[in-house]
């Protein structure tokens, strides 16, 4: 069993899902992987949430420890040849941070496409209510996003939406046409919270690219909040097949 390279907590993750032409997402898809969808409908998420006790080998980083992520992800699957076994993951499209070492890490060792952005995160509880918003800088304008939410915490139920966007354990890189990073993240399924509001100002076109111009003003298949928890991303492999 590979040995964690990376233990953190992620916590109060906001998600804003959106249907999406499979098509947009084939320049992004690593080989030996297919869209992984629910319903019939391929999903495109806007993740943000916070890294928190962040250690690299078991070791804190000093000033790396707690920091933002926001990530534009869609999901994949992959059949293992060996144990048949059906891998559920996610493809990064691009990774936010605002921690320049972690970008260069992440890129050089697991193929991602992390960039290094200022970042500013808002938790706030009063009168019953969570309000979580995450926000970075590019384009020469603030990027944000954020929901108003019950502070009730409720259970995935089997089956449901919330559990698909949630419950992929495994991450994926194109390498190139015939290889591919692949790697296991450990988390128990988490709790999500009743949205009661949201906003997005994000300019998806003229941050991720002209094909995800569409999701400007475009109204989310669904949105959650997840409290999340400790996590554990293990070491990376190759695959070719």
């Amino acid at each position: 069993m590979p040995s964690p390279f990376l233990t953190a907590q992620w916590r109060r993750l906001v998600l804003f899902n959106y249907a999406i032409d499979p098509d947009a997402l084939l320049p992004y898809l690593p080989a030996h992987t297919e869209p992984d969808e629910w319903n019939g409908t391929c999903y495109v998420s806007l993740v943000g949430f916070m890294f928190l006790d962040t250690r690299l080998k078991g070791v804190a980083i000093p000033w790396h420890r707690n920091f933002e992520e926001i990530n534009l992800r869609f999901y994949v699957q992959r059949r293992d040849p060996v144990t048949e076994e059906k891998k559920r993951g996610v493809v990064f499209i691009r990774e936010i941070v605002p921690k320049r070492a972690i970008a260069l890490v992440a890129n050089a060792l697991y193929r991602e496409r992390y960039r290094m952005h200022p970042m500013w995160h808002l938790w706030q509880e009063k009168d019953g209510e969570m309000t979580v918003e995450y926000a970075w800088k590019q384009t020469g304008c603030w990027q944000s996003f954020g929901v108003r939410a019950d502070m009730a915490a409720t259970d995935l139920k089997e089956g449901s939406e919330a559990e698909f966007i949630t419950e992929h354990y495994w991450g994926y890189a194109r390498r190139d046409a015939r290889y591919s990073v692949e790697y296991q993240v450990e988390h128990p399924r988490w709790q999500v919270y009743p949205i009661k509001a949201w906003h997005c100002e994000v300019d998806f076109g003229a941050v991720y690219g002209p094909a995800f111009g569409a999701l400007n003003g475009a109204e989310p298949r669904s949105i959650f909040l997840a409290e999340g928890s400790e996590v554990a991303v293990l070491d990376r492999r190759i695959i070719s097949a």
